[in-house]
Parts: structure tokens; C-alpha cells; sequence
């Protein structure tokens, strides 16, 4: 079975919306690559606790080790970008990782459009299609399933969304496909997760945090070449699937 973590950035609202995207961002990894694949975040955790006391039990959450850092803000800015940095640099190391990437460029759209459900929609047929294709690295025996982990205590949307993917999808997804699509391999319903609590949700709050950063950098994240970050997660970024995006980003 192949596991997808999914973060999201910016937001799906359309009107006054003060974020031109929304991008979701999912982490992906085989079953049997989950343990190894945790061991390896766990010894950069303890690696970080050394060099500058980011306490194991810690949420490192991207956005706000930046610009509101709390408790961490013992731990001098300069040194959580380096954090942040270093994080980006693990990930891309570790055997079996896996990143597709969704973005929604709201402006033009029209006000019906559903910008919601369009990028889980077109992440959704991604997972599913690229499972299909045996295109995912780690262990393959040809007959997996994929099952949906998300950062948060429940969303009715997302739920009702998944559902109704399994069943019929006659929703318009990146490529625009006629018929019925439904997602056969993605079982159950979401798995809602507090980030606080699992270190592969924290990692793709980071994938999702640095591909916002190169749409829309802070001044801060600009002013330290940070909007440059996310291409060091290229090893992993996953392009089997179509798309016109060199590093397999499928824009809407």
C-alpha cells in the first residue's frame, strides 16, 4: 500500500481572498518504506536537537518557525532557516519519497470555479493513476492501494470529495477527462492527523511551505535566496505523470 501525507498552502476562496494560489502537496511512500523512511527523519530530529535544542516532541512547522516561532523563538531566525534548509535536504535523500504537487493559480478564474475541489480532484486522479502505473519508487506488487493522511481534526468536504471519486468522477481535473474516472485504488475515507504529532505530516507541511515560497516569497525568505529551497527536493519530485511542468507540477 502507498501512503500519501497531504498539506496544503494559501487558500481556496476565491472572493477577497488575500492568497492569489492554493497548492497541495503530497508526501508519498510505500508501506514497507515507512519505517525506514521515519528513522531517517528521526536521526535528523535528534541531529537538530543537538546543534540547536529543537526538542524532539517540537512541531517544526514551517511557516511559523519563520515568522512566528513561539517557544523557538530561543533558537535565533537565522538558525531556523537553517533547519528548514537542512530538512529539505534530508527528504530529498531518503529512499522511497515521493512528491506530486498541485497548484491553482486563482487569477482569471471564474467565480463558480471550484477551486477546492478541482486541486483534490487533480491530486486525487494523480495518486491513483500513478499508482496504476507502477510509476511511484519503493517496493510495487502490482495490486497496491493508496490511502489519504491529512494534516487536521476532519474536514466533511474532503470526505464527501473522496467519496464521490470512488464512486463516479465526472469532476473536470487537470487534463480535462471525459467518462467516468473513478479512483478505485484510494480505500477509506481521509486519515486526519495533528501535525504536531507526526513527523511525515510536518514534512510535507514543509514540501508545501517551500513551493509556496517560490510562488510568493516572504521578504525574509527572499532576502536569504529562500524561495530557491524547494528545488532541492527535485530528486524526489515525481514526473511520471503528465504534464506540461518539467518537475511534474500539475497547474491549474
Amino acid at each position: 500500500m502507498y501512503l500519501i501525507y497531504v498539506d496544503e498552502s494559501g487558500d481556496p476562496g476565491l472572493v477577497n481572498s488575500p492568497c492569489r494560489y492554493f497548492e497541495l502537496s503530497g508526501l508519498i511512500l510505500h508501506e514497507l518504506s515507512w519505517r525506514p523512511a521515519l528513522q531517517h527523519i528521526l536521526r535528523f530530529r535528534q541531529e537538530m536537537r543537538d546543534r540547536f535544542g529543537l526538542k524532539l516532541r517540537e512541531e517544526l512547522h514551517a511557516a511559523r518557525m519563520i515568522n512566528k516561532p513561539g517557544a523557538l523563538a530561543r533558537i535565533k531566525r537565522n538558525d531556523r532557516l537553517t533547519i528548514i534548509r537542512a530538512y529539505a535536504d534530508v527528504l530529498a535523500c531518503i529512499p522511497g519519497l515521493n512528491v506530486i504537487n498541485v497548484v491553482v493559480d486563482k487569477e482569471g478564474k471564474q467565480a463558480d470555479y471550484g477551486v477546492f475541489e478541482c486541486a483534490w480532484t487533480a491530486l486525487l486522479e494523480r495518486f491513483d493513476t500513478t499508482i496504476a502505473a507502477r510509476n511511484f519508487t519503493g517496493p510495487d506488487s502490482g495490486r497496491d492501494r493508496g490511502l489519504l493522511i491529512v494534516d487536521g481534526s476532519g474536514d466533511k468536504r474532503l470526505r464527501q470529495l473522496v467519496r464521490r471519486l470512488r464512486a463516479q468522477n465526472h469532476t473536470p481535473s487537470a487534463r480535462h477527462r471525459a467518462g467516468n474516472r473513478s479512483l478505485i485504488r484510494l480505500i477509506e475515507d481521509p486519515v486526519f492527523r495533528n501535525s504536531e504529532d507526526a513527523y511525515l505530516i510536518q514534512a510535507v507541511d514543509l514540501i508545501a511551505f517551500l513551493l509556496y515560497q517560490e510562488l510568493v516569497p516572504s521578504g525574509y525568505m527572499r532576502k536569504k535566496s529562500g524561495q530557491n529551497y524547494f528545488s532541492r527536493l527535485e530528486p524526489i519530485l515525481c514526473r511520471a505523470a503528465v504534464s506540461r511542468d518539467p518537475r511534474g507540477i500539475v497547474r491549474l
